[in-house]
Order: C-alpha cells, then sequence, then structure tokens
C-alpha cells in the first residue's frame, strides 16, 4: 500500500472532492502521506476555470518528475479534477510524467486506476466515461473536526460563455433532500458546528428533479432544524435564481449565517449579455436592495471578471460604479482568460493584457479601501465567532469567524479561564482591518 498526498487547486468544490479523494485511497488501504516529501503517491486536484491554476498544476508536475528522477523514482504522479476532465489523454502530451489522470465523477474508481499504474501501465485515464451522478457515500477523510462541506448538487447549467465548467462537471444534478438530510444529521452527531452546502449554483437545487420536489429555500429550512448544528453557509448562489423565499430563508432561519456570495462578474449590461449571465446590472443591484432590506447585518462578497472580450473603458468605469453603489465586504477579482472551446474563446474585441492588468490593479485598490473602511466601521460592535484556534497571524492570540464571515483575532483568556476550540464567544471589536477585526472577548457561551 502507498502513502498518498493531494495538492488542491481551486474551488470549495475541489477542496471537498479531495477530502473524498484521499477517503476513497485510505478505504483501499492506502495511507495518507502528511507530507509531499514522505508520499509515494501525489495527485494533483486541479482547477481549469482559469489560465493561472492550470499553470500552477503543470509547474508542479515539472517539479515532480525532477524528484521522481533524482529522488525518489517509484512516485506515482496523478492528475485529477477539472483539468483532467477538459485535457483528457491530452494531459500526458503535455505533461508525460502524468501517470494517471481522473476527472471529478471518477474519484471512486482511483483504487482501481492506482492499481494499474503499480501494475507498470502509465497513462491511465478515466476521463473518458462522461458525465454520471458522482456516489454520494464515498468516503471522505475530514481534517477539520469543525466546519464540513457538504456538496448539494454537482455539475452547472448555465452555459455563461466563458465558462467552461459545464463541460468538465456536466449538468446541473441536485441530491434527494432525504440523503442532505440524513449527511448533515451525521456531521452534527459527530461534533461538526458549521456546514457549508455546495454546489455551482445552489439556488437552482432541487430544479432538476421530479415536479414538487422541494427547492433551494425548503432545504435550508430542513437542514436548520438539526439537534447540534450551529451554523449554516452556502456557496455559491446565482443572481438569476435567488428568490425571494430565499433571501425569506437566509433571514428568518436561526442557523444560516448572514452572509451572502453573489458573484457579478461585470457592472455594464452589454457584457453581462455577452457574457450569457442573464440579470442585468439594473435587476443585480435590485436584489442586492431586497437582501439588505430583509437582511440589514448581511455581508455580501463577489467574484468580477475584468477585461472581457469587447469590455471598454465605459464599461469597466460601469463595473466600477456598481462596486461603489455595491461596497462589498470582499470581491474575488480575476482578469479574464480565454477557456478552450467556450463561445467568449472565439469572441472579437480580445481586451490586451496591458489593459486588463491596469483595470484589475485600479479596481482592487478600490475594493480594499471599501473592505477596510466597512470593517473600521464596525468597531465597537459586537459579533458571534466561533473559536478556531490559534491566529495564523499572531499565534500569540485567538481567531475565528463571525456568522458574516469576518475574521476576528482576540486575546488568549487570563490564566485559569479557558476557551477552547469550537466554543462560541462574543466579541467586541476594537479596530477594523482589510481581512477583519482585531477584539475583546465579551463573554463565551456553551
Amino acid at each position: 500500500m502507498r502513502r498518498v498526498h493531494v495538492i488542491t487547486y481551486g474551488c470549495q468544490m475541489n477542496v471537498h472532492d479531495s477530502e473524498m479523494i484521499l477517503g476513497v485511497l485510505q478505504a483501499a488501504g492506502h495511507q495518507v502521506a502528511a507530507t509531499l516529501e514522505e508520499a509515494d503517491v501525489v495527485l494533483l486536484n486541479t482547477c481549469c476555470v482559469r489560465e493561472k491554476p492550470e499553470r500552477k498544476a503543470l509547474s508542479r508536475v515539472a517539479e515532480l518528475k525532477h524528484r521522481r528522477d533524482h529522488q525518489k523514482p517509484e512516485l506515482i504522479i496523478g492528475v485529477c479534477g477539472c483539468m483532467a476532465q477538459s485535457l483528457g489523454e491530452e494531459i500526458f502530451s503535455l505533461a508525460p510524467a502524468v501517470d494517471l489522470a481522473s476527472g471529478p465523477d471518477e474519484i471512486g474508481r482511483l483504487p482501481e486506476l492506482l492499481a494499474a499504474v503499480e501494475a507498470g501501465r502509465r497513462h491511465v485515464c478515466a476521463t473518458e466515461l462522461g458525465h454520471t451522478r458522482p456516489a454520494s457515500d464515498l468516503p471522505k477523510t475530514r481534517t477539520d473536526d469543525l466546519h464540513a462541506w457538504v456538496t448539494i448538487m454537482h455539475g452547472c447549467s448555465n452555459r455563461c460563455s466563458y465558462c467552461i465548467v459545464p463541460d468538465v462537471r456536466g449538468p446541473e444534478r441536485s441530491r434527494p433532500i432525504e440523503e442532505l438530510v440524513d449527511e448533515v444529521t451525521g456531521l452534527a452527531e459527530a461534533g461538526i458546528r458549521e456546514v457549508t452546502l455546495l454546489g455551482q449554483n445552489v439556488n437552482a437545487y432541487g430544479l432538476d428533479l421530479p415536479g414538487g420536489a422541494p427547492g433551494f429555500a425548503q432545504l435550508l429550512e430542513r437542514l436548520d432544524g438539526i439537534p447540534g448544528l450551529a451554523r449554516i453557509r452556502f456557496t455559491t448562489s446565482h443572481p438569476k435564481d435567488f428568490t425571494d423565499d430565499i433571501i425569506e430563508a437566509v433571514a428568518g432561519l436561526p442557523r444560516v449565517c448572514e452572509h451572502i456570495h453573489l458573484p457579478v462578474q461585470s457592472g455594464a449590461n452589454g457584457v453581462l449579455a455577452r457574457m450569457g449571465r442573464r440579470y442585468t446590472r439594473e435587476s443585480y443591484l435590485a436584489l442586492v436592495d431586497r437582501i439588505r432590506d430583509a437582511i440589514p447585518e448581511v455581508s455580501i462578497t463577489t467574484d468580477v471578471m475584468v477585461g472581457f472580450p469587447g469590455e471598454t473603458d465605459l464599461q469597466f468605469e460601469k463595473t466600477l460604479e456598481v462596486f461603489e453603489r455595491v461596497r462589498f465586504d470582499q470581491a474575488f477579482m480575476f482578469i479574464y482568460s480565454p477557456r478552450r472551446g467556450t463561445r467568449a474563446e472565439r469572441m472579437a474585441g480580445q481586451v490586451p493584457r496591458g489593459i486588463k492588468t491596469r483595470r484589475l490593479e485600479r479596481l482592487s485598490s478600490r475594493q480594499n479601501e471599501i473592505a477596510r473602511e466597512k470593517n473600521q466601521a464596525g468597531v465597537g460592535r459586537v459579533f458571534e465567532v466561533l473559536v478556531e484556534g490559534p491566529s495564523a497571524r499572531d499565534p500569540s492570540r485567538l481567531a475565528g469567524r463571525t456568522r458574516t464571515n469576518k475574521i476576528a483575532v482576540f486575546p488568549r483568556p487570563e490564566p485559569g479561564a479557558s476557551l477552547v476550540r469550537g466554543q462560541f464567544i462574543t466579541v467586541r471589536a476594537t479596530r477594523g482591518f482589510l481581512w477583519g477585526y482585531e477584539a475583546e472577548v465579551e463573554h463565551s457561551q456553551p
């Protein structure tokens, strides 16, 4: 049996897939390698939504090849996830050192693929099977005893013009609600305090199931009633499917956190139309207003892309205007990069790299100012925080997250008192930063 190390790129879905990769291989008798150095098998769980993570994965393959050539000749190198699904057997031409490739729907076959490589086969590929409904009962190796990812649906059916996800993960496929209730109940019984529901478009949950099936708001309501569970988060939402009953569920259900990730992608209607996003600037802003009317303390985060084909200076200014109007708590900001096989790849008006870079720098600078201003405005406010452990910024202090998904850093207790991982406390913010708050503990909860 071999020692396996997984390196993860990309979104939360990939992080959860990596838990299943390790779980499946452990169930087959393999061991988890805590470090890259001790691994006999290194699997890269990849992302292909943008060009940068693909380049990073290929660069890592080159590093692993050097390690195999000069230090560990028995090392097995595999590429899993979306990049493997997108490229198929072409991955072996781009990176001949890769021994096996497996897409997101073939995680359960990894022991079989690894056995084939151990038997002497090279360039073993499982991505030709097409999209199936991934097994929901695959074992998982979770490294976090407080938080858990729960995939509620697979794939995406939106076909945005820039996005390769429907090709690599297939169309939307929702898991049955009773299956999800059972999974989350088991997690809560095992001591998990917070779950994050995952999907490429969680708001579309249930739309592909037989008529009358519960939708996303009904799923939130069912999960909110599970004993022992303290917090529910979800990502990612699509503005066109974020209905008023979902707003009401977030506003009214006590365990659902007041944080919504709502990708805007652009503030210009012409760009949104070319992207195939199926909402307008006006409808997006109206949705934000309805959310804030119902949930005044909500934090709203977003994704945005600059330099989409045909984006003019004026259209970029429209995006800046939306950022000024909404004042996002955080934004994930990217330069558009062409993805093979998408409609946007073939569009006229590809924006020069230098212009895209300058636009991103300008938008990032302003968004950072907004986030810092918002957190500074929160000084003096009281927040519920789930204690997670030592702060990454200052290990002499503790850290946790608010319900609105802001980091709070606070002093360790005085001798004789204790704050333990998994405990809820109330803190008062004393200083605001780009990343969150410094705070003082008001009191602890059971």
